[in-house]
């Protein structure tokens, strides 16, 4: 695939099927990463990848998260914690690791990470993958950070939901004047 198709036509898929990427495409996948844009070269980010007994494991981790903040939390909420990982068979949490850095604000360091995670699913859809970016409240919460092991000054970025797209989807075509303004 092109790339300047890949950036053109690039679409969300929040179904995504069996199988996960290969270890190939996985390896491509974290290639494109941490090619991101990094002022400083602080190599902002860090990867924590799930599929199998990890998914199940990620979801026990939400539903602790959750009863924590209501320990009166229904069993059908509580389930669905534990089916959250469960919609793709692989999912990579997306780390951004913030230094304290004369040149480089944390802002800069964040959007790096950013762009890291952007990378995955622009080189999840050049191999033909589907991939969905999802944050949400789990991706803020203090027991789901210790539980993955975060440090000071790490903080999750998203996770990307990885495996084979459940259906086509067509890129909605944008009109540019909506987003450009022109400063001549």
């Amino acid at each position: 695939m092109e790339a300047l198709d890949a950036l053109i036509n690039r679409v969300s898929c929040p179904r995504l099927e069996a199988p996960a990427p290969t270890p190939e495409q996985l390896e491509a996948l974290l290639r494109a990463a941490v090619r991101a844009p990094d002022h400083g070269a602080l190599r902002p980010w860090r990867f924590i990848v799930a599929e199998g007994a990890g998914l199940e494991r990620l979801g026990r981790l939400y539903a602790e998260a959750a009863l924590q903040d209501n320990p009166e939390l229904a069993p059908a909420r509580h389930e669905k914690y534990c089916n959250m990982p469960l919609r793709a068979p692989m999912v990579i949490t997306v780390v951004a690791v913030i230094r304290d850095h004369p040149k480089v604000p944390v802002s800069e360091q964040l959007v790096a990470a950013g762009c890291a995670a952007h990378g995955i699913i622009q080189a999840a859809y050049a191999q033909g993958l589907g991939a969905m970016w999802r944050t949400g409240e789990m991706a803020y919460h203090p027991h789901v950070h210790q539980g993955l092991g975060l440090g000071e000054g790490e903080t999750i970025v998203g996770y990307i939901y990885l495996g084979q797209p459940g259906r086509e989807r067509e890129a909605p075509q944008l009109e540019l004047d909506a987003f450009v303004t022109r400063w001549d």
